[in-house]
């Protein structure tokens, strides 16, 4: 969702800053975020730009900056199932040879898809890091369905766990 930044940064104990699609880093409340984290716009329908982009963020995590990407690159209407994962995500952080920590982010769509007031528990799971080592050989979409494949593992564990 376009708010799901926030919580990252009420959890997270590590500074960072994230990539946002270009046409939400004017919405309201959100645009004060995006120039609070220095956050970086990406036009996904400029290639050139992207490439700049994922450039400009190799290059910050590199001098230790870190970034919050949301791999699906849109938002999913689907409850807590995820959409197809965009291999580019990972390109930063391959060329970075930095790890990659997975984020299980559970029940955020409540406050935008169930049209209701009612007060809302996001969870939020900080998985193992993949490290460099591990996926130093993988393509960018390999990497991709492996980070999926751990979300939703976790998505899953948490949802049977709250069923009890």
């Amino acid at each position: 969702g376009l708010f799901d930044v926030l919580v990252f940064l009420d959890s997270c104990p590590v500074p960072f800053s994230f990539v946002i699609k270009k046409e939400a880093s004017n919405v309201i409340l959100l645009k004060q975020v995006v120039a609070a984290l220095r956050a970086i716009p990406i036009d996904r329908e400029d290639i050139r730009q992207s490439m700049q982009v994922i450039n400009q963020v190799t290059q910050e995590v590199k001098k230790g900056r870190n970034f919050l990407i949301f791999a699906e690159g849109t938002r999913s209407k689907m409850g807590n199932r995820l959409l197809p994962f965009k291999g580019g995500t990972f390109k930063s952080a391959v060329k970075a040879k930095c790890p990659i920590v997975p984020c299980a982010l559970i029940d955020s769509f409540k406050p935008f898809d169930e049209n209701s007031i009612r007060p809302v528990t996001v969870k939020l799971i900080y998985l193992p890091p993949l490290y460099y080592e591990e996926y130093a050989g993988m393509k960018t979409t390999e990497i991709g369905a492996e980070v999926k494949r751990r979300i939703e593992e976790a998505i899953a564990m948490a949802e049977s766990q709250a069923q009890l």
